[in-house]
């Protein structure tokens, strides 16, 4: 016998961690394409041979993002048809096919051909990612404020999508490594075209789990009439530069990628050259995750005491910290000097910890004020945005760290073999980069992000939303795993 759901005043589903592991999911398929990215500049660098042209040409295909994630994001807004689910998880579901072979595009093993069809197929391949990635990522970011309106069960999504995205890095970060190099720390081009193929199809499974059980409660029911003015692209662009949190966490976000993405190729390189030991970078990076796993589950209890801008800035200056002392402290080509390097990451991981498990929620109170302080709501636009400078840092980062790599003498076509004086310089560039990233993220959520939790209760309270926080886990209870199946 099929148990009974329970249903909450509404008529809606409960809440519960059914809700919070579809989420989760969500941001894994997206993820599962994504943590391809840091793979790029070493397949384009290395395999391909193109060096300072993938640099110059990543530049380029940004332009598309300025084009893409704002264009989509104004088309999911403006869409008013009526969907038999709901037009988010609709284009979700459209983005997830596309994005199954859309990752494998980028990498299309072609080594030996002419220059302006390497440029091509690097452009072309690019686009189509990206395309898809969008119609599914920018509706993603919006229906956390559709879940629910109530601020502890939107951190919890927020807490879980971190997993989700976590666990969707991890799986790359640690896998990947084994199977696209050498034992000289060489990377095998071919390998890395059918691994993406194989990582859209997961990805393609997490997005269904995720469109099978998600509940929207948030009743934001579009009412067609001719009289209803149209929609203004230009009007929500500059909503979203007033927006001032959504601008605060947009450059945290930037802040945060600039680190991860900027410094992920000569991470790579810094493994290859530095510690000769490339297949163990991703086991390291694991150990970098630890604190993040272990600061989700109290991430919810945290918000509810503290406030999400507070602790987000707390753990921003922890990762500065952090990123500092990686330049002072003596990190060494050997095992001691690895050892150092996790304990720093360590520390760095749980400030980025504490901040991404709360920066999704912070981005769902960003479209909450655009609506209490312009009164119309536009998440399609606003997270459109959002996503759009998020994905500049990823491009223009790994794009101005090579173009730094290769200043300070990385040699693409020498591969894991670089001069010994270049692999020093690589170890000081990471920690550079680390330090600048932890720094824009201070800024963003200390100086400019103004929802403190006095005036994110003001403001729920004029919106006519629940004020008070439930203090519950975010592990739930059994019965609420049980409903998944």
């Amino acid at each position: 016998m099929a148990k009974q759901v329970q249903l909450d005043e509404n008529g809606y589903r409960k809440f519960s961690i059914r809700d919070c592991l579809a989420y989760a999911a969500g941001d894994l398929g997206c993820n599962m394409s994504f943590a391809l990215k840091g793979t790029m500049a070493i397949f384009w660098t290395q395999f391909m041979g193109l060096e300072l042209w993938y640099s110059l040409l990543l530049v380029i295909v940004q332009v598309w993002d300025a084009i893409n994630d704002p264009l989509i994001g104004s088309i999911i807004d403006a869409d008013r048809r009526q969907y038999k689910r709901n037009k988010f998880l609709t284009y979700i579901w459209a983005g997830s096919i596309g994005l199954i072979i859309g990752g494998a595009c980028c990498f299309i093993p072609a080594p030996n051909a002419p220059l302006w069809a390497q440029m091509i197929i690097f452009v072309a391949g690019y686009i189509v990612w990206d395309a898809f990635y969008t119609i599914a990522n920018v509706p993603y970011g919006s229906l956390l404020s559709l879940i629910s309106s109530e601020p502890a069960d939107r951190a919890s999504l927020s807490a879980w999508r971190s997993v989700g995205s976590i666990v969707g890095n991890m799986l790359p970060m640690i896998i990947l490594p084994f199977i696209i190099y050498d034992a000289n720390n060489e990377l095998i081009g071919e390998r890395v075209f059918f691994a993406a193929l194989l990582m859209g199809f997961f990805g393609f499974i997490c997005f269904q789990f995720m469109i099978r059980n998600t509940e929207i409660r948030v009743d934001l029911s579009v009412r067609l009439n001719e009289e209803q003015p149209k929609f203004n692209v230009m009007a929500a662009m500059g909503n979203f530069l007033k927006n001032r949190p959504a601008v605060g966490a947009t450059l945290a976000a930037m802040g945060m990628f600039l680190g991860m993405q900027g410094a992920a190729t000569a991470v790579t390189v810094l493994f290859q050259s530095y510690f000769h030991n490339v297949q163990v970078s991703g086991i390291v990076q694991m150990f970098a995750m630890i604190p993040v796993m272990v600061f989700t589950p109290l991430a919810r209890k945290m918000v509810v005491k503290y406030g999400k801008k507070e602790l987000a800035t707390f753990g921003a200056i922890f990762s500065l910290v952090a990123s500092a002392a990686m330049i002072i402290l003596p990190i060494t080509p050997d095992g001691k000097g690895i050892v150092i390097y996790v304990v720093c990451q360590l520390v760095n991981s749980l400030g980025l910890g504490i901040y991404s498990t709360v920066s999704w929620a912070m981005m769902g109170d960003a479209i909450d004020y655009n609506e209490w302080k312009t009164g119309k709501r536009e998440e399609g636009t606003v997270y459109a945005l959002h996503s759009f400078f998020r994905k500049l840092a990823q491009g223009l980062g790994p794009a101005l760290a090579l173009v730094i790599m290769v200043s300070l003498g990385y040699i693409g076509a020498d591969g894991g073999n670089q001069a010994p004086e270049v692999a020093l310089r690589m170890r000081y560039l990471v920690a550079a980069l680390y330090t600048i990233s932890a720094a824009l993220e201070l800024i963003g959520l200390g100086l400019i992000y103004n929802l403190d939790k006095t005036t994110l209760a003001q403001m729920n309270a004029d919106l006519g939303r629940t004020e008070v926080f439930e203090e519950k886990s975010l592990a739930g209870t059994q019965d609420d795993v049980d409903d998944l199946f």
